[in-house]
């Protein structure tokens, strides 16, 4: 709850208004327009009612200084009963426009046919063809396949069989014979896809003043079997061949040029280690490795391929980050991207995909964590199927967008952005360059993107350097948010820029390709929940001692509210038991986090662990927190009362913040993930260490 919200919206004043940030002269045609807005609602309406109208009326603008949209929200959520109604809802779908919407689309042409009279709209019905999803897998996956740009080369036998009682769940397309890359390169007519479309839209750091690059499907195809006829020239059919370099447009066309060819890639994160690196290619056995002498990130060129070299003896094909020459010495063996390119010399200008079973293997991809033996996981022809449906249906990608999220195929949301654009008939937008700052978010404005996804940490640097002032990302219809639990007054800040926007929250894994729970633009949202299940996608919810009431899923711990939504409290891992409460199933690290995120306008972020006395007896609570400005100094003992105080009137009073800790930044996995357990081994070693003294 922001400090300024009054009771409600009614109770706003204008001093607040301008308290907020908003001129005196502006300040009381602001409050005029809030309570028309209000009242339009009607005489009693309920305070979700009176922020949907209020949201609707377009009161609150992206230019508004973020206190304005804090002040509002807040205050028409006031006295929000929780426990009775669940989260607060920010985003309502519209009777209208939900019927526009991929999913709504194809319920208003099947739903009568297929739920009967119980089929009324896509909205109220959501729940029912959820559950037809569910029950009758056959049937909705035959339609969803016909909204992709999935060609067969060998339609398959059958959606789903279940003869084989040696395949758990299943075989899924039976027989099916295609090549999922040129899917990705090919036109679609029910699509609208031509050769002329935009298949990618570009910008290299720097050039931010710039005009966007473009490239069209026939130049992206060309290129790419270009690529492949060089891959044919040095590897054998099926080899392994790993990518370590940003996501650029040249990592794009050598991912699907591996695929398309036959052979399999390697996914490795540039982020990774010399040893990290070196541990991914002897696990997956890769042949060779495509990468980039520098990377490029806020006007930096920080060293990649000297961090190859250190971790492999495998082959490198050596991308220049800047220009066409490279800007080091290459070790015996290896090869510049013009060299490699060079293989493909006079070779045809068509290419033979190698077509392949749909569970033939494409894409080795590692879990996200940097402990222990890496966790190779496998994609096969189904994974890009997979998740190009569930993007189709929850984040709502059409024919028509420009989608970007910033990511690296390193990770699972690299091939997951690739494939959700173009089996999608989508334009990829790809900035080739550090995300956390303004630049990117002007890339956002001038590629005219649409469907927007990030990671909450991305969120929370944009909005402390509030990257998108005098932007406009009015073009933006759908944000996406994965990979860690989200910041309610974050999210609050990305949906105001994009002038409230849903934002659909994923969950999953990279072995599932996809997630298990998401938002969905045919139910209200909330900030930092899911609205339900995956289509097509069924779980049982247990708590510990198997009564059905809680979802845990890939180490995940998650509540189920009222209303039906879902709100992610962390890894099982991350659980502590702070004076004999254990904080497991109420409340978690990341509940700790969001409070204590709000408790001083300097915070950046900050990490709630748990570290065990040297004496024994029950957990400790330790807060770490990262400044808003890195270099400002800070009264230690000042943040560890407004901690105190914070957590005490909004989680629990009985919980005691035994240690704050100032640092300069978290340690994260390669997919931003916040290493909690790194902070509590670090910080019992530095308090063990102490006590030594």
């Amino acid at each position: 709850m922001a400090a300024s919200a009054r009771g409600s919206v009614w109770k706003i004043q204008p001093r607040d208004v301008e308290a907020a940030g908003l001129a005196a002269a502006d300040a009381a045609a602001f409050l005029a327009a809030l309570r028309s807005a209000a009242a339009a609602a009607g005489s009693g309406a309920t305070r979700d009612a009176v922020w949907a109208a209020v949201a609707a009326a377009g009161v609150l603008r992206p230019e508004h200084p973020h206190a304005l949209h804090q002040l509002v929200y807040y205050s028409a959520y006031a006295r929000w009963d929780r426990d009775a109604r669940g989260p607060p809802p920010y985003w309502f779908p519209s009777p209208i426009d939900c019927k526009q919407t991929n999913l709504g689309r194809l319920m208003e042409a099947n739903g009568p046919k297929l739920l009967g009279s119980s089929y009324k709209d896509p909205i109220s019905s959501l729940s029912h063809f959820y559950r037809f999803s569910v029950e009758n897998q056959e049937a909705y996956w035959s339609m969803v396949l016909k909204q992709l740009a999935v060609n067969f080369k060998q339609e398959p036998m059958s959606i789903l069989s279940t003869s084989d009682r040696s395949k758990k769940g299943g075989t899924w397309l039976q027989g099916a014979v295609l090549n999922i890359a040129e899917c990705c390169l090919l036109p679609c007519p029910s699509l609208k896809r031509t050769d002329d479309s935009t298949a990618i839209i570009w910008r290299d750091e720097g050039l931010d003043d710039y005009p966007v690059n473009h490239m069209s499907l026939k130049e992206l195809r060309t290129q790419v079997i270009t690529v492949a006829h060089a891959l044919d020239a040095m590897f054998e059919k099926g080899d392994r061949i790993a990518i370590d370099m940003p996501m650029t447009c040249n990592a794009v066309i050598i991912y699907l040029a591996i695929i398309l060819g036959g052979f399999v890639v390697v996914s490795i994160a540039d982020s990774f280690a010399p040893q990290e690196i070196g541990s991914r290619i002897g696990v997956s056995k890769a042949k060779a490795i495509f990468t980039q002498d520098f990377i490029v990130r806020g006007g930096k060129k920080v060293p990649l391929y000297s961090r190859v070299v250190q971790g492999t003896s495998a082959k490198a094909v050596v991308i220049p980050a800047i220009g066409d020459s490279l800007g080091i010495t290459l070790r015996n063996g290896d090869m510049s991207w013009k060299d490699f390119l060079s293989r493909a010399a006079g070779r045809s200008s068509s290419y033979s995909p190698v077509y392949q079973s749909v569970d033939a293997l494409t894409n080795i991809l590692f879990s996200s964590g940097t402990t222990g033996e890496p966790k190779a996981i496998p994609w096969t022809q189904l994974s890009p199927i997979r998740c190009a449906s569930d993007t189709w249906a929850h984040l709502d990608v059409r024919p028509c967008d420009i989608g970007c999220w910033p990511t690296n195929l390193g990770w699972v949301m690299g091939p997951i952005i690739i494939y959700s654009c173009f089996l999608n008939g989508a334009t990829l937008a790809l900035y080739h360059g550090s995300p956390l700052g303004r630049d990117f978010c002007k890339f956002v404005q001038d590629a005219g993107v649409t469907v927007l996804g990030s990671v909450p940490s991305l969120v929370k640097s944009w909005k402390a350097g509030n990257c998108a002032e005098g932007l406009d990302w009015t073009k933006i219809r759908v944000l996406g948010t994965t990979g860690e639990a989200s910041d309610v007054d974050d999210n609050l800040w990305l949906t105001s820029r994009a002038s409230y926007k849903p934002i659909v929250e994923c969950c999953g894994g990279t072995e599932l390709a996809s997630s298990y729970i998401q938002g969905s633009l045919l139910r209200p949202q909330v900030f930092g929940a899911f609205s339900g299940a995956s289509m097509s996608t069924g779980f049982v919810i247990l708590d510990e001692q198997g009564t059905p009431y809680q979802l845990r899923r890939h180490g995940d711990i998650i509540q189920r509210t009222v209303g039906g939504y879902y709100i992610v409290q962390g890894r099982a891992d991350d659980t502590m038991n702070l004076g004999g409460i254990k904080l497991h199933m109420q409340t978690s690290s990341v509940e700790i986090e969001r409070v204590c995120n709000r408790a001083d306008e300097c915070l950046l972020e900050t990490a709630a662990v748990s570290i065990k006395p040297s004496g024994g007896g029950p957990e400790h609570l330790a807060i770490l927190a990262v400044l808003k400005d890195r270099s400002a100094q800070y009264d230690v003992n000042l943040l560890k009362r407004k901690f105190q105080t914070a957590i005490q009137k909004n989680l629990n009073p009985l919980f005691k913040v035994s240690y704050v800790k100032v640092v300069p930044e978290f340690p994260r996995t390669a997919s931003n993930k916040l290493l909690r357990r790194v902070l509590r081994d670090q910080l019992a070693q530095e308090l063990s260490n102490r006590s030594k003294l």
